[in-house]
């Protein structure tokens, strides 16, 4: 008797052993896989940020360095926080939208909960080609930027905002396709934005202008009508020697590095920008401390057309940052003074860029059509400072001559933003993170024979770009 039920218990066991396995190995196959299932959404949305060079804290290139990080990943892309995209889709769709589908989500989900599988490496799709050395672009010519040292420990912990001029190498009318500031280190630059000038014979090439501000034992400014000036013009204090920013200061435009920020990059309209012969480069910098003395050493890339280009592009900015603009203590949802302006020239509106800085809380981009037709272009309802995103529209949005924009912003100065560095003091506009910034860039496409200065027209705001 014995016998026998010993034998059907090992019977039984063996059948549910079998079942068990059986049951485990359905379930693995159809448990995604990194490569047949997640390495081709890391590559659509993920690895421009996260490769070696760039923003990214770590590389998701292989299986072997995205790993050890799944757990985190799975919980940043179930909350939306990556990858980083704020714009509402109600306000239009972008071509540069790395914002992940449902559908995505789940996967990446799955994948992290079924042990991160790594599947067989024959279903990984092709590789992308990225450039190499942290390029975004692939450069057919790099200027050296003017090396800066940070240091570690500044007094009152403000480095303040410095211009220098340096040659661009350019020795014949050339245009350009794209464009790209690369920082040496990340980790200290709050912002590089270059301007292109016509040469002259008295420029001091590679000595810093630096625009210094009064300011109290905590740093804050105390000449408010001066800061508030420079930061929003672009005017500079009594040693610069050239311009970077204002009305029409420039020949070629403007652009800036700022974290987070693409390349500029005019291929994908057939677009161009032309930089005179003998151009030289006024580079305004702005760096922050982070208690270790480092240097920069940034790098410009340019792509260059083999033929002039039909369509120009404009790079521009505008501000609400007059002297009415103070938020008051403990407030969370100040509007600041609008920034207005109306299109001169037939234009195609190609990007938007918001920018404030640790209390800025949402800003709206809005036209207004010759006929009185009015479209909200851009929505960003969750602004986040640290991600400096840059706004494409799917299609380049029509601009008739005598179209108006206006772009309006709220700041959150309560203690509910856990980004707010002190919600007891009236906070004004200023070059520095812990005072305010309203200025929202945006680029529009125009016929090349169009005089790029007299593109756009301010409407009681300050231009802070060159309008070129």
């Amino acid at each position: 008797m014995w016998r026998y039920s010993w034998a059907a218990l090992v019977f039984a066991l063996a059948a549910f052993a079998t079942s068990t396995h059986q049951t485990i190995s359905a379930q693995d196959a159809a448990a995604p896989t990194y490569y047949k299932d997640v390495l081709p959404i890391l590559q659509k949305n993920c690895q421009s940020c996260h490769r070696p060079g760039q923003i990214g804290p770590f590389s998701m290139m292989s299986f072997e360095t995205t790993r050890p990080w799944v757990r985190a990943i799975k919980t940043r892309v179930v909350n939306r926080q990556m990858p980083p995209w704020f714009a509402d889709p109600h306000s239009g769709q972008f071509v540069n939208d790395t914002s992940l589908k449902q559908a995505d989500i789940d996967i990446v989900s799955k994948w992290v909960d079924a042990g991160a599988p790594q599947g067989d490496p024959a279903h990984a799709p092709k590789a992308i080609e990225w450039p190499s050395d942290g390029w975004q672009i692939k450069p057919d010519l790099i200027v050296r930027g003017p090396e800066f040292r940070v240091p570690a420990r500044p007094p009152k912990n403000v480095i303040e905002w410095a211009d220098i001029v340096v040659p661009s190498g350019i020795t014949e009318d050339t245009w350009i396709t794209s464009l790209e500031i690369k920082p040496s280190d990340l980790t200290v630059t709050h912002h590089i934005c270059i301007s292109f000038i016509p040469h002259r014979e008295n420029v001091r090439y590679y000595e810093w202008s630096w625009r210094e501000s009064p300011r109290d034992e905590e740093g804050v400014a105390t000449d408010r009508g001066a800061t508030a000036a420079g930061a929003v013009s672009g005017r500079q204090g009594p040693r610069a020697n050239a311009p970077v920013g204002g009305p029409n200061a420039g020949t070629g435009g403007f652009s800036c590095y700022v974290p987070g920020v693409q390349a500029d990059d005019y291929r994908r309209l057939k677009a161009a920008k032309m930089i005179p012969a003998n151009t030289d480069i006024v580079s305004q910098v702005h760096y922050t401390p982070s208690g270790k003395e480092v240097v920069d050493r940034p790098l410009i890339g340019f792509t260059l057309a083999e033929a002039p280009a039909e369509k120009r592009w404009v790079s521009m900015a505008i501000s609400g940052a007059s002297p009415a603009f103070a938020i008051p203590p403990n407030e969370a949802n100040y509007p600041s003074p609008p920034a207005e302006g109306e299109f001169m020239a037939d234009s195609w509106l190609v990007q938007m860029m918001p920018h404030m800085h640790l209390r800025g809380k949402d800003m709206t981009y809005t036209v207004t059509f010759p006929d009185g037709r009015k479209q909200v272009v851009l929505s960003v309802p969750k602004y986040d400072f640290n991600w400096q995103m840059v706004y494409q529209p799917a299609e380049p949005i029509f601009m008739p001559k005598g179209t108006k924009i206006r772009i309006d912003a709220h700041f959150d100065n309560s203690t509910g933003n856990k980004f707010n560095p002190n919600p007891n003091i009236t906070v004004y506009p200023g070059r520095m993170t812990w005072e305010e910034m309203m200025t929202p860039f945006f680029s529009v496409i125009v016929d090349s024979k169009v005089d790029p200065t007299k593109v756009f027209e301010l409407r009681g705001t300050t231009v802070v770009g060159d309008g070129a």
